[in-house]
């Protein structure tokens, strides 16, 4: 299983990314997943996650600039990103898990089984 996010960089302040998260030898549609990020000297922070039953769930810190959707087709998850803040300044990571409930989003890094590696974001003021 492999987790490959991309998208990330360097966006000042006000601006808009949108992070990707290709999945092989895993179907995105049969596993929740999620994104989570951790900044310089922070712990791992959840940022959003969509259920197998496509429920979504953002980071109440976040939502409102932060959303995230599912392409089946592409076996692809996206975060897009806008407004951000130099304090999004993080390394964003990917994730997937297949237990639990079904329509729940998970909020918990511990009930996600396959990491990305990570992809950095970097907001200038």
């Amino acid at each position: 299983v492999q987790l490959q996010a991309s998208g990330g960089g360097l966006v000042q302040a006000g601006g808009s990314l949108r992070l990707s998260c290709a999945a092989s030898d895993l179907t995105v549609g049969s596993y929740h997943m999620g994104w989570f990020r951790r900044a310089p000297g922070k712990e791992r922070e959840f940022v959003a996650a969509i259920s197998r039953s496509e429920n979504l769930r953002v980071a109440d810190v976040l939502k409102g600039r932060f959303t995230m959707s599912r392409d089946n087709a592409k076996n692809t998850v996206y975060l897009q990103m806008n407004s951000l803040k130099p304090e999004d300044t993080a390394v964003y990571y990917c994730a997937a898990g297949n237990s639990g409930s079904y329509y729940q989003p998970k909020m918990l890094w511990y009930d996600y089984d396959y990491w990305g590696q990570g992809t950095q974001v970097t907001v200038s003021s």
